[in-house]
């Protein structure tokens, strides 16, 4: 039972998120929008909830997120509803409601908090940000090509590709999946009782995600298994061939993992994720796949799709500090009877695209800290004598430089720091 104190702090896996990571948060997601326009995608908005059947029916009604990590409430009308843990299904879903199988193709971003009851660690919570892009309605492996740089190219605009590792690999179709789980199954079956709890359950559901386990004694087991590659059927063989092709011809260093399955039961053919060192054992910061199933597994047509996913809290751990971010500049009138002409002054920058932080009190010394600690980048120090000779002083923040500008030549002064 719940105390009453307790009731005052946030519920355990989610966060309140301050003025300075909701920057963060913005500066990436709007990265993540701004990439996605260069290649022709336009952003869908999903509900935050969707009826249950949307996500049992796409994630595999044995998937840890059906069984173990969704958020399912039943409504006053009787519906059982839920929590979208994922972004993709969703779609999916608003594809078929609102009839855009005549459009096809489809580029879609998206982004949003999804909800999974999971253990919270270093970048994962039950609430989280995600920006995500789907490809719907082409099977040709330019679009694997495509969204992989697309990933890629995000990564790059943020600064953080360079300490990134793109492992890729494929599940190939519906044959050579079907040929490998009886392949894996009787090879796992000799360790029945050496595998975890988990991973006994999966061997008769879903035992392509045994490859996929975090407990040491299952890696040890599956690291002598049969690999995926060896059950791929000439076309799927081939359609990996092009892809590989196809990023080599972009530049795009990657590594083949045998053993990377995604952790929904809707991917076929590719599997992608870009990883980073220092984030633990939960490593990826960017994952996706191909899903020619989906559409039709909800009741839909045929249509193939592929897309990847980014959780906004995991990337703000790599990007650190915020230097980079649009920085203020602070006015600080010297006494208060310059205070009008600060706030004058304050109005017409920011009528010009200025960011503008505009002390309310304290002397000179307290607001230049708070000018520090708001990071701005050059102060406007409005004194007595210099205001009479329609002059101000300006201090670069980060030299300490400091200069006298007519207030008539003050916006030309202060171009470089818009």
């Amino acid at each position: 039972m719940t105390s009453n104190s307790s009731k005052l702090q946030p519920v355990r896996g989610t966060q309140d998120a301050m003025p300075h990571e909701n920057k963060l948060f913005r500066y990436i997601e709007e990265t993540a929008f701004k990439v996605a326009c260069r290649y022709g995608f336009g952003e869908i908005s999903t509900p935050i909830f969707e009826f249950t059947e949307v996500f049992s029916r796409t994630l595999g009604d044995n998937s840890d997120i059906v069984t173990k990590e969704m958020y399912t409430f039943k409504d006053r009308g009787g519906d059982y509803l839920t929590l979208r843990p994922e972004g993709t299904a969703g779609v999916a879903r608003a594809v078929i409601s609102n009839g855009l199988a005549q459009d096809l193709p489809l580029k879609l971003f998206y982004r949003g908090p999804m909800f999974r009851y999971e253990r919270p660690q270093k970048g994962r919570r039950r609430q989280f940000q995600q920006v995500g892009i789907e490809i719907i309605g082409v099977s040709e492996t330019q679009a694997d090509i495509e969204t992989i740089a697309l990933g890629q190219h995000f990564l790059a605009d943020l600064g953080i590709d360079k300490g990134l590792t793109l492992e890729i690999n494929t599940l190939g179709d519906l044959e050579s999946r079907t040929t490998y789980r009886g392949c894996l199954v009787d090879y796992l079956s000799d360790y029945q009782s050496k595998l975890s709890k988990d991973s006994a359950l999966r061997l008769s559901q879903n035992p392509l995600r045994i490859l996929d386990s975090k407990n040491e004694d299952d890696r040890e087991i599956v690291a002598g298994a049969p690999l995926l590659k060896d059950s791929l059927n000439d076309e799927s063989r081939r359609l990996f061939d092009d892809l590989l092709n196809g990023l080599t011809q972009l530049k795009l260093e990657y590594i083949v993992n045998d053993k990377l399955v995604r952790g929904l039961d809707y991917y076929s053919h590719t599997a992608f994720e870009f990883t980073s060192r220092s984030l633990g054992a939960q490593s990826a910061v960017l994952a996706g796949g191909r899903y020619d199933g989906l559409i039709s597994q909800m009741g839909g047509p045929e249509i193939p799709g592929i897309g990847w996913a980014a959780g906004v809290e995991r990337l703000s751990l790599l990007l650190g500090n915020t230097h980079f971010l649009d920085r203020p500049i602070s006015v600080i009138p010297v006494n208060k009877d310059l205070t009008n002409e600060a706030i004058n002054l304050a109005d017409q920058l920011r009528r010009k695209g200025f960011n503008v932080e505009l002390g309310y009190s304290g002397n000179l010394s307290k607001r230049m800290k708070r000018a520090n600690k708001a990071n701005s980048c050059a102060v406007i120090i409005l004194g007595a004598d210099e205001f009479l000779r329609n002059k101000s002083l300006v201090r670069d923040m980060d030299s300490g430089e400091q200069v006298e500008v007519s207030l008539e030549h003050l916006n030309k002064h202060l171009e470089p720091y818009k």
